[in-house]
């Protein structure tokens, strides 16, 4: 370990450590978890030379202000992100997502916020120094598992990092996180439980994402979704993307810390080529919803993964 490290001036709203998540552990309530976006969690650790599974900071909405101590370091920081570079001397520079910068002793990051999105992510050469739980230095809040004793940063805390690499290679990718008309989805175990009307309504209305969202879930409003069968089930398993409608009739999707087991029925399922660009919706956007089949979403999820490649190639 490095006895390089960041102090946390400012914490930001829910700053916490994230790789690709843990597997195999919902037999024991444990989610996937994770970094939400997992393309710009990617070209985040690309960007800075790092194995694509090296612990990243994620933030939501407004992003730390962290002081660098006893090192010098490469950053990345990528998602829709305004951000400056403090220097020592009290100079300050304009930060640039997707490209990298560097970092010396008591130069300060103030990452402002995200726009118009939720989710950024900050990665240095080397990885930050995060608990591993489970196969996972993932942080979920919730369960209180992961990072920093499951707990999201707080002010005056440190971060640590690992042993860098001392690599200082300058790279930029031109990318444009673009957004989709329709968030695609499978139909749900229990579509049959919903009148016509109400899958009419759930295909032909926008829905809004409401501030009661969060790593979690993400409820929804708009038209009520009428159940006639039961507005309740035995507990069966949660995948993330899962659309649950209670007993209200609003809507909520689970997402990358959702809990395992729920009673509620699902009407669908988000297809995962979509979920990087669900979870970067921000509350009061509007969304609809588009039906497809299994081979059309494999096939979605096989263009994703090839896209994702193709881009993380593109990093020189």
């Amino acid at each position: 370990m490095s006895k390089t490290y960041f102090e946390i001036l400012r914490p930001g709203i829910n700053s916490t450590l994230q790789d690709l998540g843990r597997s195999n552990m919902n037999h024991i309530g444990i989610p996937f978890s994770g970094a939400i976006d997992t393309r710009s969690y990617l070209i985040s650790n690309q960007l800075v030379s790092n194995n694509l599974n090296e612990v990243s900071l994620e933030f939501a909405y407004q992003g730390p202000l962290l002081k660098l101590k006893y090192g010098k370091v490469l950053c990345s920081i990528t998602g829709n992100v305004t951000f400056k570079i403090i220097r020592k001397n009290n100079d300050i520079e304009e930060g640039y997502c997707y490209q990298t910068f560097v970092l010396e002793s008591d130069d300060q990051i103030d990452i402002i916020s995200t726009n118009k999105s939720v989710y950024g992510y900050f990665s240095i050469n080397g990885g930050f120094a995060g608990d591993n739980f489970w196969g996972s230095c993932s942080t979920n809040t919730r369960a209180k598992i992961g990072s920093n004793n499951g707990k999201k940063f707080s002010i005056n805390e440190k971060i640590l990092l690992k042993q860098n690499k001392s690599i200082f290679n300058n790279k930029k990718l031109d990318y444009l996180n673009s957004k989709i008309e329709y968030i695609r989805v499978l139909k749900g175990t229990n579509y049959n439980y919903f009148s016509d009307e109400a899958k009419k309504k759930f295909f032909e209305n926008e829905f809004v994402i409401t501030k009661l969202t969060d790593r979690m879930g993400m409820r929804l409003e708009g038209p009520k979704i009428e159940n006639i069968v039961n507005t309740n089930i035995k507990s069966e398993g949660l995948i993330k993307g899962v659309i649950q409608v209670p007993a209200d009739g609003n809507l909520i999707i689970m997402l990358s810390d959702h809990g395992t087991i729920g009673g509620y029925p699902k009407i669908g399922v988000v297809i995962s080529a979509d979920y990087d660009k669900l979870v970067q919706s921000t509350p009061g956007s509007k969304i609809k919803f588009k039906s497809i089949s299994l081979l059309e979403a494999e096939n979605l999820y096989k263009l994703y993964r090839l896209e994702t490649q193709n881009i993380l190639n593109q990093i020189k």
